[in-house]
């Protein structure tokens, strides 16, 4: 008899819903839709520099959990949005653990999902010291009809990574329906930082590349003038500045924002730009100022890069509660700083309630029970 493996029990869903006073029963049936590739994450920390070949280092801690588009469907997930993922899963342990972690620990709609049979799950495996990383993958492409499907479900919003040269349909057809996208994009490996060869950006509500993307993209000498040019292409431009925040610009009502980034000790970077990308969505869906946005975006990635892994390294409102209240409690905190975050009073319960348990990235996937 095969051992019967045993994981973590799941969380209680996020206690806080953002945007419970904007529900209709005429909403769609998902506030965010997302399709990508679910990696298995291995992270390493605690090395004392990268790894130097023809030598063994040894990490002093290590995590494994869901990764690629799983750590954005996470970080959603645990700010109280109602998340629906496209996504091929390897027919392996490994895929059923990324399954179980996405569907029974995080509340996560699998529906459009498919296990695809004979097919091993992509790994990466990830080296985080002195605040940056190193990464090794491997996998195989899925089957090309797996899984996004060309119609997909409805929603509010939805979350797109483009690429160049490539146009995804399911964008223009969720565009149409109603659903707001919003994109970021990755390196651009054929050099030539042409935005005609995105055509789905024409789709999009908001952009949000780094500030080296975005100044390439642009041919400007300054992310922020980056910004102000890409809302030519698009409505709403937010250009992330690493450890000097994020600058924004909204086209449609004027609105430029500047939110200086949180100083924090980062264990693990792992997907931090995709828990920024979950909390501009957030506050976008919710209705919030350009500043409230891009500062809870900061925030969430913060919080973020104090925990291993990419997606369950994502905060939820009880971690936000804990920060907000302890940053109130300290003596020397400048009020000008504190009162760029007041809009969480609203949002966070007023009386502290013991976090729930989320899951944590862990050295192994399970232990076997025995038969």
């Amino acid at each position: 008899m095969q051992p019967e493996y045993v994981l973590e029990q799941p969380h209680r869903q996020s206690e806080t819903d953002p945007l419970a006073g904007l529900r209709t029963a005429a909403d769609p049936p998902w506030d965010v839709y997302l399709t990508g590739t679910v990696f298995l994450d291995i992270v390493f920390t605690g090395l004392d520099c990268a790894p130097v070949r023809g030598t063994e280092s040894w990490a002093r801690g290590m995590g494994s959990s869901p990764g690629g588009v799983a750590n954005m469907a996470t970080a959603l997930a645990r700010l109280g949005l109602r998340t629906s993922l496209a996504a091929a899963f390897g027919d392996d342990h490994y895929g059923d653990y990324c399954w179980d972690a996405l569907a029974r620990g995080e509340n996560i709609d699998l529906s459009p999902s498919r296990t695809v049979p004979g097919w091993h799950s992509p790994v990466t495996v990830s080296m985080a010291y002195e605040g940056e990383r190193t990464m090794v993958s491997h996998g195989h492409e899925p089957p090309p009809e797996e899984p996004a499907p060309d119609c997909p479900p409805r929603a509010r919003a939805a979350v797109a990574s483009l690429t160049p040269g490539v146009s995804a349909h399911w964008i223009g057809h969720a565009a149409s329906e109603g659903t707001r996208v919003f994109a970021d994009v990755g390196w651009d490996d054929t050099g030539a930082w042409d935005l005609a060869a995105l055509p789905d950006l024409a789709h999009c509500e908001a952009f949000l590349p780094n500030a080296a993307e975005a100044m390439r993209y642009t041919g400007a000498d300054c992310p922020r003038a980056a910004a102000h040019a890409l809302t030519r292409h698009v409505p709403v431009a937010v250009v992330t500045l690493g450890a000097e925040g994020a600058y924004a610009v909204d086209r449609r009502t004027g609105e430029a924002a500047e939110v200086p980034a949180i100083a924090v000790e980062a264990l693990d970077p792992t997907g931090a730009g995709d828990v920024f990308v979950a909390g501009f969505v957030t506050g976008s869906l919710a209705g919030w100022p350009l500043a409230d946005r891009l500062a809870f975006a900061g925030l969430t990635a913060a919080l973020s890069v104090q925990e291993f892994g990419g997606s369950l390294s994502a905060p939820g409102w009880a971690e936000i509660g804990a920060w907000w209240r302890k940053v109130q409690s300290v003596e020397t905190q400048d009020p000008a700083a504190l009162s760029r975050y007041a809009f969480l009073a609203d949002l966070i319960p007023r009386d502290p309630v013991s976090p729930w348990p989320l899951r944590r990235a862990v050295p192994t996937i399970g232990f076997r029970r025995p038969a």
